[in-house]
């Protein structure tokens, strides 16, 4: 489908005309190969007809050594089955079409639960001797808490699939709690202190509303677009969009990216290879609760009104209103919303993870100027009352007019040392940079041949990962590193440990001079709700990325 939108900015700059055209694999393809994967004698062997459920469905991206400037759609997928009846996960990869063989493995590794699980222990939980009563009765009210697992082991001390379940009592009379669900046993498993050893469920509850919406749920969500913005006669941007529910799998991301925008050109030169925020954390005052490693492919509702014009992408005439502006945890919508604010695109999407929600936004300016932004704010639970520190860190993949032949500068004022010949300097090798507001620290990636370029600025309540009392979980502010295929995050899931980011694993020393760059950069927040001024709903933090010479 495709649709467009107008919106005639003040004054009298042109209006902006946006273009979205859907793209990527289609749900048609994946519901066929996931047939073909549940149906395929090796499968079968292995299920033994006892109870599963098909988890997650993905498409392969292969490694890119040599970047395309155009994308290829993937051919491979990899599925990820969970055997409830012999506890153990089956992971099957093979051609998305019908031809070629399937390689089918076991893994021992516990995949996070998906909205389907979960929906399955509210069930179970539902028909509990003790339980079961109130939570049918809506006098306990069910929700995702963090972690989203709780540990379980069988006899002979091999984990069994335990989600956890939030208890919140809609009134006097009920307590507070957290269990477990034993997807194996079908069981219910309460603790003596009600909650697990990282989470909290005391009658002191903080955060907004929580309203039971269904977020994104099933093995394969589908959602890639093709956005074009013109102004009259002139391509502005042109890039390809991901929701946030289709960025998770082989090649793409351990845990979800947020939006994440790739072969992003401004005025038909490329700018972005790929931008995203692979990694977001949280860690609380005194370890409170957590830390926690979290996700960002489970879509929240939003409210936007407007034309679907791809699955997952509404274009609308009025812009789209998140948690953050609206105090709620209600929407009509999921997906990523597309809007004109004046001069600028923006696409704004929301996710959940556990109890906490963030808002994944980029705003894009008619003069080139990008802004990406993220969000937090959580709903009602136990652990947010208490102080914690959150992180996200983007990685930005600049192919500033060509995937080599770029620099990264740095700007110092006053300068780093007591005689420089200027107050920018090059940087040769990878490195870490923490921001310096003293010194006015701002980074610039350039074209070494053209020196067309764009400027990193920090935003103002990103903060500095050494100032938080939290530091060494925040590990960093900035990362100038060489491009590699294989450095998309870290590669740890979200249901840890470990739970800080270990970017530094990536810095050894090569060089950056005329090479293929990508920067990630942190920024970093302290929630604290007794702090929070009367319609506060949440925070925002991101930098800005600024053309130069273009």
């Amino acid at each position: 489908m495709v649709d467009r939108k107008r919106n005639r900015a003040a004054g009298d700059e042109a209006p902006l005309d946006v273009r979205v055209v859907a793209a990527g694999l289609d749900r048609a393809a994946f519901n066929k190969a996931s047939q073909r994967i549940l149906e395929h004698p090796t499968v079968q062997r292995r299920l033994k007809r006892g109870r599963h459920r098909l988890l997650s469905l993905e498409p392969v991206e292969p490694e890119e050594a040599t970047k395309r400037r155009e994308p290829a759609e993937p051919t491979r997928h990899r599925a990820t089955i969970y055997d409830y009846a012999g506890n153990r996960a089956i992971v099957v990869e093979g051609p998305l079409t019908g031809r070629g063989r399937l390689e089918v493995s076991e893994s021992g590794a516990q995949p996070y639960p998906t909205k389907d699980e979960f929906d399955a222990a509210v069930r179970i939980l539902a028909r509990d001797p003790k339980l079961g009563a109130a939570v049918r009765a809506k006098r306990l009210r069910p929700y995702p808490p963090m972690p989203p697992l709780l540990d379980g082991e069988d006899d002979a001390g091999w984990p069994e699939r335990t989600i956890a379940v939030g208890l919140l009592p809609a009134g006097r009379g009920g307590r507070h709690e957290i269990v477990g669900v034993n997807l194996v046993r079908r069981t219910v498993v309460r603790t003596k202190e009600r909650e697990p050893e990282t989470a909290r469920a005391r009658e002191q509850i903080c955060g907004i509303p929580f309203v039971q919406q269904p977020t994104t749920g099933g093995a394969y969500v589908p959602g890639q677009a093709v956005v074009t913005v013109r102004q009259g006669n002139t391509v502005l941007w042109h890039f390809r969009v991901l929701r946030p529910a289709a960025t998770r799998g082989p090649g793409r991301s351990t845990n979800g990216t947020g939006v994440e925008l790739r072969y992003l050109d401004y005025r038909g030169k490329r700018v972005l290879y790929r931008a995203h925020a692979p990694i977001l954390n949280v860690r609380y005052r005194s370890d409170a609760c957590g830390p926690f490693r979290d996700w960002q492919n489970e879509e929240g509702r939003i409210q936007a009104t407007g034309a679907n014009v791809a699955p997952g992408f509404r274009l609308c005439p009025t812009p789209a209103k998140t948690i953050l502006d609206t105090g709620s945890d209600q929407g009509n919508f999921l997906g990523v919303a597309i809007y004109v604010d004046g001069q600028e695109v923006v696409l704004v999407s929301e996710m959940e993870a556990g109890w906490y929600r963030y808002v994944s936004e980029w705003r894009l300016h008619a003069d080139g100027t990008i802004s990406p932004r993220f969000g937090f704010t959580a709903v009602e639970n136990s652990c947010v009352c208490n102080v914690h520190f959150h992180h996200v860190y983007w990685r930005l993949d600049f192919d500033i007019r060509t995937p080599g032949s770029n620099v990264v500068k740095e700007f110092n004022d006053p300068c780093l040392t007591a005689h420089c010949p200027s107050k920018w300097h090059e940087h040769r090798f990878e490195v870490m940079r923490p921001r310096a507001p003293s010194r006015k620290r701002k980074w610039r990636v350039e074209n070494a041949s053209t020196h067309e370029a764009y400027e990193i600025l920090p935003g103002l309540d990103d903060g500095v990962a050494k100032a938080f009392a939290d530091w060494p979980f925040g590990r960093g502010d900035v990362w100038i590193l060489r491009y590699h295929p294989n450095e998309i995050d870290d590669g740890v899931a979200a249901i840890g440990p470990p739970y800080a980011a270990n970017l530094a694993s990536f810095v050894n020393g090569e060089s950056v001079r005329n090479q293929d760059v990508v920067v990630w950069y942190g920024a970093h927040f302290t929630h604290d709700v007794a702090a929070q001024e009367p319609g506060e709903h949440g925070h925002i933090v991101g930098p800005t990325l600024r053309p130069v010479g273009w």
